[in-house]
């Protein structure tokens, strides 16, 4: 069962992906990057709006790899209480190194790791997660102008990474400017879930969320909430400073 990933930059947006049913709502300001992540008191707004009725996922933003930026990051993320918290592996640093670093603390945080289809690592990044601790790995793009996912990846790579990440045990989602289109061409591949944004708010990213437009994308993705909510682990319960010492 693929599930339906919506992200929002605020608490009007987050209320729109709940009419919408939405099974995962993941939390970022796209104006930021491609990760741009939400300051604490958003974050902590939604999460209470939300109130546990599905998963929240929330960036920390698109920063160096370097581990204690990460780890700081990824820390202050956890304590606003959302169930996952997202990073991507970015060219500027050492990625290795910063997967390496965060093994103590994937035992307290439910960690997804963000690949870029058009910036992807020089090593098995999906490996590499998953010797860390990775609850899940997301497949995106990092230049938004630069074409969507399937402009980077044709289905017969995409079918091989989800197949690989599975093998390791990771949740594994697709995202990158997909459009409704996309759909169709992409669930057949079995991912665990789909990611929108602009395609949420009629092709522009920045744009507010369209509530016709959430529709139309839930109505492509077939609906199995109870199915949907035994996949994900329980919400963590916190994220300890001490994890990285």
């Amino acid at each position: 069962m693929t599930l339906f990933l919506a992200s929002v930059r605020d608490e009007a947006e987050a209320a729109i992906a709940l009419r919408a049913r939405a099974d995962i709502i993941d939390l970022k300001e796209p104006r930021r990057g491609a990760l741009g992540a939400l300051d604490g008191e958003t974050t902590r707004s939604i999460v209470s709006l939300i109130g546990g009725r599905v998963p929240v996922s929330a960036t920390i933003g698109d920063l160096p790899m370097q581990p204690e930026i990460i780890g700081a990051a990824v820390l202050e993320k956890a304590a606003c209480g959302v169930d996952y918290v997202k990073f991507g592996l970015f060219p500027d640093g050492d990625a290795r190194r910063c997967l390496d670093a965060l093994h103590p603390l994937a035992r307290q945080v439910n960690l997804i790791v963000a690949l870029f289809a058009d910036r992807l690592p020089d090593f098995d990044a999906v490996a590499a997660a998953a010797a860390m601790g990775a609850a899940g790995i997301m497949l995106d793009t990092a230049d938004k102008g630069s074409g969507s996912l399937l402009a980077h990846l044709d289905p017969r790579q995409l079918a091989s990474f989800v197949t690989q990440a599975k093998s390791h045990g990771l949740m594994v989602g697709l995202a990158g400017s997909l459009a409704a289109a996309d759909v169709a061409e992409l669930l057949p591949l079995a991912p665990d879930l789909l990611g929108f944004r602009g395609a949420l708010c009629n092709g522009s990213r920045g744009a507010s969320l369209d509530p016709a437009a959430c529709a139309a994308i839930r109505a492509l993705i077939p609906e199995n909430r109870p199915a949907a909510e035994s996949k994900l682990p329980a919400r963590m319960s916190e994220a300890p400073a001490q994890a990285l010492c």
